[in-house]
Parts: C-alpha cells; sequence; structure tokens
C-alpha cells in the first residue's frame, strides 16, 4: 500500500469516527437515552440533571467531531474529481454534496444553540425543555438526512448506475 493509500483511509476512518460520535449521539440519545430515562425516571429533576450532565459531558466531544469533520471533509473533498467546490450545484455529485452541507450547517445552529443558549447551566423553563427535545430529535432526523446525502453522494462518486 503506497502513502496516499493509506494516508486517504485513514482521512475516511476519522471522517466516519466523527460522524458516529456525532450523529450516532443524537440518535442514541433521542431514540434511547432519553425515553428510557423518562420512563425510569419520569419528568422530575433527575431526569432534567441526567440529561444536563450528558449533555455537558457529550458537548466536547460533539464540537471535536465537528471540526474534525469539517477538515477530513475537506480532504476527502479534494481528493475527488468531482468536487466543483463548495456549494455548487453544476452536478448531481456537486448538488448532493452542497445539500449535505446546508444540512450540517443547520445542524451545527442547532448544536450550538443546544448547548450555548440552553444549556447555559441554568434551568430550564418547561418550555425551554420541550424547545430543547424538540431540536434533539430535529437534528437527529437531520443527521439521518445528512447519511442519506452520503449515500448518494458514495454512489455517485463510485459511478453507480445513475
Amino acid at each position: 500500500m503506497n502513502g496516499n493509500l493509506i494516508g486517504f483511509a485513514l482521512v475516511t476512518f476519522l471522517h466516519d469516527l466523527f460522524t458516529v460520535v456525532w450523529i450516532g449521539g443524537l440518535m442514541a440519545l433521542s431514540v434511547t437515552v432519553l425515553p428510557s430515562a423518562k420512563q425510569v425516571l419520569g419528568a422530575g429533576p433527575q431526569i432534567k440533571q441526567l440529561m444536563q450532565t450528558i449533555q455537558k459531558r457529550q458537548s466536547l466531544l460533539v464540537y471535536v467531531s465537528i471540526v474534525g469533520l469539517l477538515v477530513t471533509g475537506l480532504l476527502q473533498a479534494r481528493r475527488n474529481p468531482a468536487f466543483e467546490g463548495l456549494f455548487a450545484f453544476g452536478t448531481a455529485y456537486s448538488l448532493a454534496l452542497s445539500l449535505k452541507h446546508i444540512l450540517v450547517l443547520a445542524m451545527i445552529g442547532i448544536t450550538l444553540y443546544r448547548s450555548l443558549v440552553l444549556g447555559r447551566g441554568q434551568p430550564l423553563t418547561p418550555a425551554q425543555e420541550r424547545l430543547n427535545g424538540r431540536l434533539l430529535l430535529t437534528n437527529a432526523i437531520l443527521g439521518g438526512i445528512v447519511l442519506l446525502f452520503s449515500g448518494i453522494i458514495t454512489a455517485l462518486s463510485t459511478g453507480a448506475p445513475v
């Protein structure tokens, strides 16, 4: 194996790992952890404390993953001859990649709002708690759509029949 192949494999591995940490964490929280915690603990102060602790611990991992995804994504894009630039819409590949990036930017905005505005350490009002839960679910759904676009992008870049 040559160095370029090993480097690209490492970049791809890191991109996948950062995706799992961020989007996988969102999915796990919204589909299993939060509903299970509500079922066991009810809606009292214990679940609020649990979710704040999880969010606090996960925030650093998510921030590292976002930066890692940006860096590894740029490295992957530079290697692909179909890459026309950020937010280009000239080909099916560029369109899918641009839509994926728009969704990722929305996810980053939601993540920052949840952690920096809603997660400032002060107790949330019931309305803020509902908003926080909806934003978590919204980000998990957007994450699933981002993964769908990743599959489309991979299919387009491998020459699969369109």
